[in-house]
């Protein structure tokens, strides 16, 4: 019966720790990817297009403000 609870605590512990490493490591900004967690992906497709010279710089502020950066 002792023996019962102390593997009841170990698998609660372990179910823990397994639960921190994986907000840990999913937590983990991607290498050269600097804030790209925090921003949407369409902010990154307006910075290419506006140096890439597709769009200008007003449409480029515009949207810009539209997506809320």
């Amino acid at each position: 019966m002792m023996f019962h609870g102390a593997f009841s605590l170990l698998l609660l512990l372990l179910g823990i720790v397994g639960i921190v490493i994986l907000f840990r490591i999913g937590l983990k900004p991607r290498a050269g990817s600097g804030d790209a967690g925090n921003r949407p992906p369409a902010l990154d497709v307006l910075e290419r297009r506006y140096a890439s010279g597709e769009i200008e710089r007003e449409e480029y502020l515009q949207k810009k403000a539209d997506l809320g950066a």
